[in-house]
């Protein structure tokens, strides 16, 4: 079971805290492509940005232990 995060007593989902930090990982991401031009390579940018945010989200509800990591 993934932690709930307590702030100032409203309850904040484990997996919506999940999801912000792959979104701020996702756009560092998106950032460096376009910095380097590789994102003139991809086929179609609307569909790869949200594919790269399920890639990153995913990987971190997985490798990220899921008891104990937010207080």
């Amino acid at each position: 079971m993934i932690v709930d995060l307590s702030v100032g007593g409203v309850l904040i989902p484990g997996l919506v805290v999940h999801a912000f930090a792959a979104l701020g990982a996702t756009m560092a991401v998106v950032r460096v492509l376009a910095a380097t031009g590789i994102h003139r390579l991809l086929a179609y940018r609307p569909l790869v940005e949200p594919a790269i945010f399920v890639l990153i989200y995913g990987l971190l509800v997985q490798c990220l232990p899921s008891v104990g990591t937010l207080p």
